[in-house]
């Protein structure tokens, strides 16, 4: 199939088109914007900004891909987003580009972002994230692989979101969540370790058992946080590599450990 451009839409000159891809009536795509093979952008949707997108996204009714940063610190230029394939976004989604114009925000490949979810200015996100609408990343917020961010949370600039970590529906979160944790809350705890998720995407039992495990020692103990980290760096978890990367995120956090 040839690339196929509505006649009602707008394509400004110097955008780039791969193959088959499909942009339907009244959208709008900016002199920047690079769009991968088999992208389809669908009605009133707009892709604008220094924006380069892999192959196959899914651009919904509404949603803007580019969109320049809130941030108040904006001096000009053309920040940038790159977006790898098959991503989802959909009515009325926002995806910003980031605030320098060396600088970009970068999304991976295979999330779903659902309707009126927000990334903001220079986020990195990795690959299977599923964030349910109303939701939102502020600024500067690192997230794993494999997360699930629930309907209408709110993530705090420059929190980090652990890989398999999933933040729930209504959490208001200002401190970093370890991989494999569930946080709950305004303001955000986490409660327990995403079990479901790790048995979705085929972590063994002793694997599970051992963020259980990792969880108690920090979350459940009588130690601090220092006492608990050294104890598990020196415990019978010393050679387990889910314990391993939680203790390393953990040793890495700015912001404190919700």
């Amino acid at each position: 199939m040839a690339t196929q451009i509505h006649s009602q839409a707008i394509v400004e000159k110097g955008a780039e088109l791969g193959e088959n891809v499909v942009i339907e009536a009244f959208c709008y795509i900016g002199s920047n914007a690079s769009i991968g093979d088999g992208c389809r952008v669908r009605h009133h949707a707009t892709v604008e900004g220094d924006v380069v997108l892999g192959k196959e996204n899914d651009i919904h009714p509404y949603a803007l891909v580019g969109g320049m940063t809130h941030d108040l610190k904006y001096q000009g230029g053309q920040p940038k987003l790159r977006v790898g394939d098959r991503n989802v976004f959909r009515e009325y989604v926002t995806a910003h580009v980031a605030t320098n114009p060396e600088d970009a925000t970068e999304i991976g490949s295979d999330n779903v972002f659902l309707a009126y979810s927000h990334v903001a200015h220079d986020c990195i996100v990795g690959d299977h994230l599923v964030m349910s609408s109303h939701s939102a990343l502020g600024g500067h917020v690192v997230v794993g692989d494999h997360v699930n961010i629930g309907w209408n949370a709110g993530v705090h600039q420059f929190c980090r979101l652990g890989r398999q970590s999933m933040v729930a529906a209504c959490a208001k979160l200002v401190q970093d969540v370890p991989p494999f944790m569930l946080a709950d809350g305004a303001p955000a705890e986490v409660r327990s370790i995403n079990k479901v998720g790790m048995e979705r995407t085929g972590f063994s039992s002793e694997e599970i058992e051992a963020a259980r495990a990792t969880y108690k020692a920090l979350y459940r103990s009588e130690l601090n946080r220092q006492q608990a980290l050294a104890e598990l760096e020196n415990g019978n978890l010393a050679n387990s590599s889910i314990a391993g990367e939680i203790i390393s995120f953990a040793r890495q956090s700015d912001r404190g450990l919700a």
